[in-house]
């Protein structure tokens, strides 16, 4: 540890420390022996971090430090470096404490602060959707990764405890913070070849959205473990003696899939747990790679080999850089056995992935840039303009979530690609000029289409002309990224003109059919309602079909369209909510596009979930609202909010009152309201034999108004009930 770091580290011997400092002390010494100088300064930034959060408490109701700390041991058990480690600690300070990115650097060290600032979540900016959000979070993350990769990996430690203690939400928090990490996190953590991180983040997936399934896992799994272990013995044992004779030391063990990849192939397969055959993984660890092609001879010696089922990672090392030899066999009894064998290297790497390559001298990481080529791309097409929230997401997943193929240049060289990948995606991956001059392509020596799909081991030669460029069929073709958007950057900057022309004549003849609306006005006033810097941005997508009229009149037009015949009632209510569409807050952004469900009719004190809806803004229900289970099904367009209401804003309610038929009841009812300072709006009734059914729209502040309306009526002669609709 260099002198800099130390320079602000003050020493009291007689300090007391906790034991939770020392169990983070234990867990580092594991991988390192932790010296005197790093346990001062890591007992600094601990004091730190406790303090800067002291007061502050978790949905949970534990110290809001019970996090960071946590985050800072999972980044020891990763065996990352002292600076990672502290920075775990202080990950959160800069957005939830008046600590300035200043003071850190100050206090504790810059690098430290670096680091922090590229964790830190984006606030104070307003989104248009939930989606630009996501999006531009990722911007930044990927960004900053791109300068120094320890802040995603701090960013997995952050999402990995948040989903350990995700049971302290709301179930809608709950469901969408699982589905972002199913997006994002797991795939990106594989990606990354960080196997045990993102078979923890899946179970813990599985766990907060099919628990039953969760728990039926982990059940079988469990009640299996006597006849897993007494197998992995009957099967070890003649591999032992084989390997003897080699005098080859092996370890050889066994350990169930987990569960979510169990989950996984029983639905994709539509197979019951029992008939899983690769339920069961056998690893082999030796200590040369001379060794694990010995010991693979010897499992195909003893054991029938599943021919089609052999795969070469190490000759041929997968794009996150796990190696391993595959194989699957016929074991005893005829059970199918998956085998792996690797050296140790190997599967320390296999189960830590980046983290496990994690070198530091002087300020700069080594050895880890190769499990970041693949995000070079990326970060360029972060760069460009030519690309909106939705494609870049979509973009982000098609990396994350490849299986690959290798195939070869004329040279030699190999190249790996998403299976699916076409000539265009090949030519692509050599360079984007390549690509812009694709006219056609042989593999192994056959002209073939440019759409043809590609086959691990073939050749592929690239025919180009300087005349020929990309065209919108491309982007049908294409299945890579990089291909795609290369694509679409070429045809916007080269066709935009002629898009924006056409797209403004579009809208000059949606204008005619609709001038009471002053249809092209409202557009060149609005164009930001619709997330687009500039006007242009949005003629060129309408000229180029991906911003329909339909689109606009949904989004911008949707209160004045709708004049749909209505019952009185129902038109009182919907005059109402009209006016009172404010008073809530969209991830903490007030002025949004707001309406009340006509379902549940939200007011203040009620707990409220947002439903971004096509057109028509962003839609409140109340949290027990009976059509949630519906919309949880669309989740990615559930968003949460927050009242924001004054003491002058109204809210329309609907009450259903039964009583029996008796004179003045109606007066009754309206010195009620009269007497808790309500107005009604219009009351309909009918009279059903001797029962009186009443329905009342009025107005009132907050859900304290209205039940001190409910139960004033309730004591009222007669009455039988008196319901919220």
């Amino acid at each position: 540890m260099s002198e800099e770091l130390l320079e602000n580290v003050s020493v009291d011997e007689e300090e007391v420390r906790p034991k939770k400092f020392y169990s983070l002390l234990e867990i580092r010494g594991k991988g390192t022996q932790v010296t005197k100088e790093q346990e001062e300064f890591l007992w600094k930034v601990y004091k730190y971090a406790r303090e800067a959060h002291r007061g502050q408490k978790r949905k949970s109701g534990e110290p809001y430090f019970e996090h960071p700390y946590q985050v800072a041991l999972i980044l020891s058990e990763m065996n990352m470096d002292v600076i990672t480690v502290a920075s775990g600690m202080l990950h959160d300070v800069i957005e939830d404490t008046n600590i300035s990115f200043q003071e850190i650097a100050e206090i504790i060290h810059p690098e430290v602060a670096q680091l922090v600032e590229g964790v830190t979540k984006i606030s104070g900016i307003k989104f248009k959707t939930h989606e630009d959000k996501q999006a531009d979070n990722f911007r930044k993350m990927l960004l900053n990764v791109a300068r120094d990769i320890r802040v995603l990996i701090i960013k997995f430690a952050d999402r990995l405890h948040n989903m350990r203690t995700i049971g302290s939400l709301n179930k809608m928090k709950q469901r969408r913070i699982a589905l972002e990490t199913q997006e994002i996190y797991a795939p990106l953590a594989h990606r990354l070849g960080m196997y045990k991180l993102r078979a923890e983040l899946e179970d813990l997936i599985l766990k907060t959205l099919d628990y039953e399934a969760y728990r039926f896992l982990k059940k079988k799994v469990r009640e299996s473990k006597d006849s897993r272990d007494n197998y992995i013995k009957v099967f070890s044992e003649p591999l032992k003696k084989e390997l003897a004779k080699q005098n080859i030391s092996a370890v050889i063990k066994g350990r169930s899939k987990h569960f979510y990849s169990i989950y996984r192939k029983m639905k994709i397969r539509n197979k019951p747990f029992e008939e899983i055959y690769d339920l069961l993984a056998i690893r082999v660890i030796v200590d040369t790679v001379e060794q694990c092609y010995a010991v693979l001879g010897s499992v195909h010696k003893i054991f029938t080999p599943v021919m089609e089922r052999f795969k070469d990672y190490i000759a041929s090392h997968k794009a996150n850089y796990y190696q391993s030899l595959h194989t699957t066999v016929y074991g005893p009894g005829g059970k199918v056995v998956e085998i792996q064998i690797r050296t140790r290297e190997m599967d320390h790497i296999a189960e830590e992935g980046i983290a496990a390559h994690w070198k530091y001298k002087e300020g700069k990481s080594n050895d880890i840039d190769k499990y970041v080529v693949w995000l070079r791309d990326l970060v360029e097409m972060l760069k460009t303009d030519s690309i909106n929230s939705r494609e870049f997401m979509e973009a982000l997943k098609i990396d994350l979530f490849k299986d690959e193929i290798f195939v070869f240049t004329p040279m030699g060289d190999l190249v790996r690609l998403p299976v699916g990948s076409t000539p265009i995606d090949f030519a692509f991956e050599i360079h984007t000029e390549v690509g812009y001059g694709c006219i056609g392509a042989k593999v192994d020596g056959k002209m073939v289409s440019l759409n043809t799909q590609l086959k691990s081991g073939q050749k592929i030669e690239i025919i180009t002309s300087d005349a020929k460029k990309p065209s919108y069929a491309w982007l049908k073709i294409a299945k890579t990224s990089k291909a795609l958007t290369a694509i679409k950057k070429w045809i916007k900057n080269n066709q935009k003109q002629d898009s924006i022309q056409l797209g403004r004549e579009i809208l000059e003849k949606e204008n005619r059919k609709n001038r009471t609306l002053h249809f092209l006005a409202e557009v060149e006033k609005r164009f930001a309602e619709l997330g687009y810097d500039n006007l242009d941005n949005l003629l060129a997508d309408v000229g180029e079909g991906e911003l329909s009229t339909n689109r606009l009149h949904e989004k911008l037009f949707a209160a004045e369209e709708e004049q749909q015949p209505e019952g009185f009632l129902t038109a009182s209510l919907n005059r109402l909510t009209r006016r009172t569409n404010h008073g809530i807050k969209v991830h903490g952004v007030k002025n949004m596009m707001i309406k009340f469900a006509q379902c549940c009719h939200p007011i203040p004190g009620d707990p409220i979930i947002g439903f971004i809806s096509r057109g028509r803004g962003v839609i409140i229900h109340t949290n027990d609202c009976n059509n949630i289970p519906a919309l949880v099904g669309k989740n990615e367009r559930l968003i949460d909010v927050e009242w924001d209401v004054d003491k002058q804003q109204i809210f329309a309610s609907n009450i259903k009152i039964t009583g029996q038929e008796r004179r003045n009841l109606l007066a009754d009812i309206t010195k009620i309201t009269s007497e808790t300072n309500t107005n009604i709006i219009q009351i309909e009734g009918n009279v059903d034999d001797t029962i009186n059914h009443i329905n009342l729209v009025i107005e009132v502040s907050n859900l304290r108004h209205l039940d001190k309306v409910i139960s004033k009526l309730r004591r009222l002669q007669g009455i039988i009930s008196v319901e919220r609709k």
